[in-house]
This record gives structure tokens, C-alpha cells and sequence, in this order.
């Protein structure tokens, strides 16, 4: 039978984010009408990873706007991480906090952070169409720093972001390289305030790309986050049959996801089994 991961994900810090990134909300540059804090309540935080868990969730994501780790964000990122570590048993803790150092990487494996995530977003030679405030480059070197001191490295991008079939195929190159162990395909949730195309991708493209990935990294969790709702619609499901085995529970970072308990009834209906511990 099928297994399936669950993830959740807390957006631990939200907007002001002096990078200019066209297909992200927080960018200051983008003035999106989203929620702008500094730092979410850490009793909040352990709140809603409890109820991830009991949503049969195996991950729990700690994500932050900004390009990267300083040392007060570092602070704040080990401290949330312990707290929940020490009251959750078997929940595999990531932190998304942008680029990274190997020694920053070392202390949130100390305070209990098992994965890391940091997408390349899209290929090499594409990023720098989208984003001016920093390189592709730096992207991909967090990730090999990931994997060196010896997190389980969790990498993706987004699609729709338009970009050519060319740059698909670089990016799926890209990530054939790093083999992570997670990887999270996003697709672009088009806003009034991004100056990108409001175009939703289109759903046959993305299965495609669900399963061209799937195929070519047959060792990795594929995981389908970000614009779910609105590419796939009710046919959601249907990216099982395409190869991928793990989807977001819950809210993303600025916009709405369905409700847990409606994908989870979709997924125990179909005959899938939610997984219950991480490999």
C-alpha cells in the first residue's frame, strides 16, 4: 500500500523581506496585503505543531521571511526548535530560513532541527530573471552545506513562474545533482501585487512535471506544496498516480490551504495509508 507524508508548515516570521523575489508576497517590494511580523509567539508555534500532529502530520516546517540566517534569527529558530522537541516525541522538525552557513546549520541540528529546506526555486540560468538581491549560486551552495554536515536536505522550486520547458529541464538537472531527500514542488499562486503573469499553470504541464521528477529521482519524497488548491482543484489527487507521495497539510505562509481532515479523508478513501514515521 501507498504511503503518504503529511507536512505542516509555520510561517515563523512573515513579510519585510528586503530581497526583491517576483513571485513572493513578503518582498517588501511587492507590497502584498498579507500579515507582517517579526517574531510568531513560540507558545503559538508548539500550538500549532501539536495540532500538525494529531493531523498525522511527520513534518513540521519552521519557515522565516529574508534572504538568511543572522545570529538573532539563529536565537529565535534553535529556541522554537527545542521547545518542541522537548514536548513532541517523533516529529521530524525543518527549518526554512534561507541561506546558510555550516556552522549555523550545526546549531539548529544541536537544538534539534533534522531537515533544512531551501529551494532553488527554478534553473540557474532563469533565477536571475526573477530575482537581482542575490544568485541561484548562493541557493544551491546552502543546499550542498545542507547535506555536509549532515541534515537531511529538503529542495524544490516552483513552476509557472515563466520560465521555458529549457529551464524545467535545467532545474530537474539541478536537482538530479544534489539528490535530496525531500522534494517540495510549488506552483505559482498568482497576486494582484506580483509583477509576474496572473496565470495559474496549467494542470496537465504540472502532472507531467510530477511525474518527470518522480521518475528521475525515484529515492526522493516528492512533495506537492504550494498552489495545490488552485492548479489541481479537485482533481488534486490525482498527483498520487503522477508519483508524488507527500503533501502540505493545512495553510501555506500568506494563503489558505484546505482543511486537513477534508485531504485526509480523500487520501484514506483512495486506499492510500498516512504515513507514520519518517524514513
Amino acid at each position: 500500500m501507498k504511503e503518504i507524508y503529511l507536512c505542516a508548515i509555520s510561517n515563523i516570521s512573515s513579510g519585510n523581506c528586503s530581497e526583491d523575489c517576483s513571485f513572493c508576497t513578503q518582498s517588501a517590494y511587492n507590497n502584498a496585503d498579507i500579515k507582517r511580523y517579526k517574531q510568531k509567539d513560540i507558545e503559538d508555534i508548539l500550538q500549532e505543531a501539536k495540532l500538525a500532529k494529531q493531523n498525522g502530520a511527520i513534518g513540521f516546517c519552521l519557515v522565516s521571511a529574508g534572504k538568511g540566517l543572522n545570529d538573532k534569527k539563529l536565537d529565535f529558530v534553535c529556541k522554537v526548535a527545542y521547545k518542541i522537541s522537548s514536548k513532541i516525541d517523533s516529529l521530524n522538525l525543518i527549518a526554512c530560513n534561507g541561506t546558510a552557513t555550516k556552522e549555523q546549520l550545526k546549531e539548529l541540528k544541536k537544538y534539534g532541527i533534522k531537515s533544512y529546506n531551501h529551494n532553488l526555486e527554478t534553473s540557474k540560468e532563469y533565477y536571475k530573471k526573477i530575482c537581482s538581491t542575490h544568485s541561484w549560486e548562493e541557493r544551491y551552495k546552502t543546499c550542498l552545506n545542507i547535506k555536509e554536515v549532515g541534515l537531511k536536505l529538503c529542495t524544490g522550486g516552483i513552476f509557472g513562474l515563466g520560465e521555458s520547458e529549457t529551464d524545467r529541464e535545467s532545474f530537474l538537472k539541478s536537482l538530479k545533482e544534489l539528490s535530496p531527500n525531500s522534494i517540495p514542488l510549488n506552483f505559482f499562486h498568482p497576486n494582484p501585487a506580483l509583477p509576474l503573469e496572473n496565470k495559474i499553470f496549467d494542470i496537465k504541464k504540472a502532472l507531467y512535471w510530477i511525474k518527470r521528477v518522480s521518475s528521475s529521482l525515484p529515492n526522493s519524497r516528492v512533495m506537492v506544496a504550494g498552489g495545490r488548491e488552485i492548479t489541481f482543484k479537485d482533481r488534486w489527487a490525482e498527483i498520487f498516480e503522477y508519483g508524488a507521495n507527500s503533501i502540505v497539510i493545512g495553510n501555506y505562509l500568506t494563503t489558505k490551504g484546505n482543511q486537513a481532515k477534508e485531504d485526509i479523508k480523500t487520501i484514506t478513501n483512495l486506499g492510500y495509508k498516512i504515513a507514520n514515521r519518517c524514513k
